[in-house]
């Protein structure tokens, strides 16, 4: 009988930079959107004035990885 040892385990491939870029504009898009929204429209979605433009204010890539785009 015969026993192998050795793995031929693959190693988990980094994404590339390229590949998260559809995400970035897509965080920096929602956030100038959100900027523009008018009282009505923030009262709808449950965001103050103050909240919507601290988060208009932050950075493209600062986002949760959890976020949807």
């Amino acid at each position: 009988m015969t026993f192998t040892t050795a793995s031929h385990r693959r190693s988990a491939r980094r994404p590339s930079v390229l590949s998260g870029l559809p995400r970035l504009f897509a965080v920096w898009r929602q956030r100038r959107v959100l900027e523009t929204l008018d009282d009505r429209a923030l009262e709808d979605i449950g965001v103050t004035r103050a909240e919507a433009k601290a988060e208009a204010r932050r950075t493209f890539w600062d986002a949760p990885t959890t976020w949807r785009c």
